[in-house]
């Protein structure tokens, strides 16, 4: 995935020298991918079928940085106190919070279907649903129905993930309908805690959600450049890196 978000074809024999495996493994990478509509197998690789920095479907996205995206929902959820009223963004990143939370005790209003299917049989959260459209695919909320309840509301916390976060383009997001949601979700926030595995500081989605100065906390891991923990620091947002 890192090497079709950089070029618009990959070779399986490339592919295999990079990363030391054999070509049957990358063939099978390649054809799982190409069965979620990801690429078009050629002879001797692949054709990236995404448009230039779309985002891949979520069970593509479940797979990549899963160690650190465990680790960051284990910071957020440190961060969070019983008792409070939190929003939970979509995304695989949030999924991960969803699951790190599931025994405490609060008030959680999640944006997507499989953090909602998460903490359902959650004993002591009250889980709270703001309707709307399901998106295809990412099973997340949206469109003005979703936006007018997140307004109704105030939380202690608002848990965002992002598609890419940088100090000259802020936060941003692929989808135009999910910057309208996080916007919300921003806007209806005492604390903003950005959740995001430290591959979307290399990136710059579509839409843009908000300055770097929105944001109150920043939770990634190590692999965080120190010019990029400078910038955030800078804007005044606390770095946790795990």
């Amino acid at each position: 995935m890192s090497a079709l978000r950089v070029n618009d074809a990959v070779s399986v024999t490339d592919l295999a020298v990079e990363h030391a495996v054999s070509e049957m493994t990358i063939r099978r990478d390649l054809d799982e991918l190409a069965q979620q509509g990801v690429v078009r197998r050629v002879r001797g690789g692949a054709v990236s079928l995404l448009l230039r920095g779309e985002e891949p479907p979520f069970g593509v996205r479940e797979r990549e940085a899963v160690e650190a995206k465990r680790r960051i929902a284990a910071e957020v959820a440190a961060l969070l106190v019983d008792g409070e009223a939190v929003l939970l963004d979509g995304g695989t990143t949030g999924l991960e919070v969803a699951r790190a939370i599931r025994d405490r005790r609060m008030t959680v209003l999640p944006l997507s279907l499989q953090s909602a299917a998460e903490l359902s049989t959650a004993p002591r959260i009250r889980l709270v649903l703001p309707g709307g459209e399901v998106r295809p695919g990412e099973l997340s909320f949206t469109g003005p129905l979703t936006e007018n309840a997140i307004r109704s509301l105030r939380f202690d916390t608002a848990v965002i993930g992002c598609c890419g976060l940088s100090a000259k383009h802020g936060l941003t997001a692929h989808d135009l309908a999910d910057v309208a949601v996080k916007q919300a979700a921003i806007a209806s926030a005492t604390r903003v805690v950005a959740a995001t595995d430290s591959g979307k500081f290399t990136h710059t989605a579509f839409g843009a959600v908000c300055p770097l100065d929105h944001l109150d906390t920043v939770v990634t891991d190590t692999g965080l450049s120190p010019s990029e923990h400078d910038a955030l620091t800078a804007a005044g947002v606390i770095v946790r890196t795990v």
